[in-house]
């Protein structure tokens, strides 16, 4: 496992699409319990867990000397974090 990550390119664009989908999936999975449970309705700090995991992420890349990957998840999960807000405000 740790050979693939060490193989991930040091690029921004690399960061960009990991921080696009690793949040992604499971948040589309969090947003179908949300659905489908009335206990989980207004359970909103669950998408901000999904969001969350990319600064775990973010950290990682930092310690493995990777900056470019991390700047570019760092740049996602503001991305991110602006959707939930909109999603909070309409």
């Amino acid at each position: 496992m740790k050979e693939k990550i060490n193989a991930i390119k040091n690029t921004v664009w690399s960061g960009v699409g990991i921080g696009l989908i690793v949040p992604l999936i499971p948040g589309v999975l969090v947003w179908l319990l949300m659905h489908q449970f009335v206990a989980l309705k207004k359970a909103d700090l669950l998408l901000i867990g999904c969001i969350a995991l990319n600064a775990l992420l973010m950290n990682y890349f930092f310690k493995q000397n990777k900056d470019n990957i991390a700047r570019g998840i760092i740049s996602v999960t503001f991305l991110w974090a602006f959707a939930f807000f909109f999603y909070k405000v309409f």
